[in-house]
């Protein structure tokens, strides 16, 4: 039986990047040895750096003042990264959810954090708009996706002071302003690679405004002026996410990859709506493209554990949602097929059939 792969992350990878990643691992570039045990320092790695490097810039347009790092420890390593490097009085933070709250807590070991708007007021249904942005402040950082939630920045916020996104799970699944960003990173297990690496595009002028003496490799100034190479870098997660980078570009690039996107979630979005067993859990204006949480209806919530075991006999895996808002979350990922969207919508209203009043 086809297995339809909703998982939240580690996520799904395009199928051409999994069997290229799998001949690598076998025979790296006819070096006759694995990608696994080949040295980061070789002519052959160099060119799956630059490669991945002109590709991220090709696809984001990521003008020639920002550079690229890939280093280990995920999003949740930038976390403290980020005000440890930037932060010298206060910074502002937008509360979307779970992970803005980590980054928050990590923010406040480094000075004043103002919490410049929040949704927690409706448990995190809906994205914050319309609040000032102080001039003093250092940077201000957003979530940009929210995975448990289901929330998403559907614009490029504008900002009078530098503009730090933790965009770990929609890098790359829509168009994106990189200059209005001072950084944008997050982890790469969601529309990239397998977990192990974290990106940052950071803005040349941001390294001059580093505020302490930090350990080396705590400071993003040691990663830009080293390309990633510092220390050893996670060579196969790199690999992959190179190979994710030219299947992107193949396929059309941003612009078809958004298509494709919007093209899912207005399917399953519109089923949830439609169909009596099941509602949305967030405001429609800030639906997420790429994690679509839904719950049974009103009148049909003892049939949640059902509708699981439903949907797993027909293939679907990684349905459930997260254990802090309980029902459903099929997250469609970049590489996730149209295919498997329509399957999920088949399985609801092959249920909905099933239980009909």
């Amino acid at each position: 039986m086809k297995k339809h792969n909703f998982n939240a992350g580690p996520s799904i990878l395009a199928d051409e990047v999994i069997e290229n990643a799998a001949k690598a691992i076998l025979d790296f570039n006819g070096s006759g040895l694995s990608l696994l045990s080949i040295s980061h320092r070789t002519k052959d790695f160099d060119a799956v750096m630059e490669e991945a490097d002109q590709l991220f810039r090709e696809l984001l347009h990521i003008p020639d003042n920002y550079k690229i790092i890939y280093l280990g420890g995920g999003a949740s390593t930038y976390f403290y990264e980020i005000p440890a490097n930037f932060l010298g009085k206060k910074a502002g933070y937008v509360n979307t959810g779970v992970w803005a709250k980590k980054a928050i807590k990590e923010a406040k070991r480094y000075g004043e954090v103002e919490v410049l708007a929040s949704s927690e007021d409706k448990n995190f249904t809906y994205i914050p708009k319309g609040f000032a942005i102080p001039a003093d402040l250092d940077y201000v950082h957003i979530t940009s996706n929210n995975t448990i939630y289901g929330t998403e920045y559907h614009e490029d916020l504008s900002s009078p002071v530098p503009l730090i996104a933790d965009m770990s799970s929609d890098i790359l699944s829509r168009p994106v302003d990189v200059s209005k960003y001072a950084m944008i990173y997050g982890g790469a297990q969601k529309n990239l690679a397998p977990a192990g690496v974290a990106f940052a595009i950071i803005r040349e002028d941001m390294l001059d405004k580093i505020v302490r003496d930090l350990p080396s490799m705590v400071s993003f100034r040691t990663h830009v002026e080293n390309n990633s190479m510092f220390n050893t870098p996670p060579v196969f997660p790199i690999y992959v996410l190179k190979e994710t980078l030219r299947w992107l570009k193949s396929i059309g690039g941003v612009p078809e990859i958004y298509r494709r996107n919007q093209e899912k979630a207005a399917l399953l979005y519109d089923e949830i709506d439609r169909n009596p067993l099941f509602r949305g859990t967030v405001v429609k204006e800030d639906r997420s493209l790429m994690n679509i949480c839904f719950v049974m209806a009103e009148g049909y919530e003892d049939l949640a554990d059902e509708f699981m075991a439903f949907a797993k006999e027909r293939g679907m895996v990684g349905i459930k949602g997260h254990r802090l808002v309980g029902g459903f979350r099929a997250s469609c990922y970049n590489a996730l097929p149209k295919s498997s969207v329509e399957a999920l919508v088949a399985c609801m209203q092959e249920f909905a059939e099933k239980h009909a009043k």
